[in-house]
């Protein structure tokens, strides 16, 4: 129950516009694209990396991108890294995730 999270008043006393979002709402972001936009399901979060470089408020319009960094076929996991942009551009989260392919 973190203030800047909840309270307006005490948002804005510490310089933001409003309250900002818990940042772990990009984590459920990542989650999503892993489980629901991939081509297969056949996959499970090993680990993941994130980096919170701008807030985010309600009513934000996010773009995620993300791309391979690296294979590691010997344990069938695979690295990607992946940025969340707000709607002037600026990169607000990045970081990584690694998931294995389920056999």
């Amino acid at each position: 129950m973190n203030p800047l999270h909840t309270n307006e008043s005490f948002a804005k006393a510490k310089g933001f516009p409003e309250c900002v979002m818990y940042g772990n709402i990009i984590n459920a972001f990542v989650s999503t694209l892993i489980g629901m936009c991939l081509p297969t399901p056949d996959v499970i979060i090993h680990s993941q990396e994130i980096q919170y470089k701008n807030p985010v408020f309600m009513n934000d319009v996010l773009t995620a991108e993300m791309k391979t960094n690296d294979v590691f076929e010997s344990v069938n996991a695979v690295e990607l890294k992946f940025w969340f942009r707000n709607a002037i551009g600026k990169i607000v989260s990045k970081g990584k995730v690694q998931i294995g392919i389920l056999a």
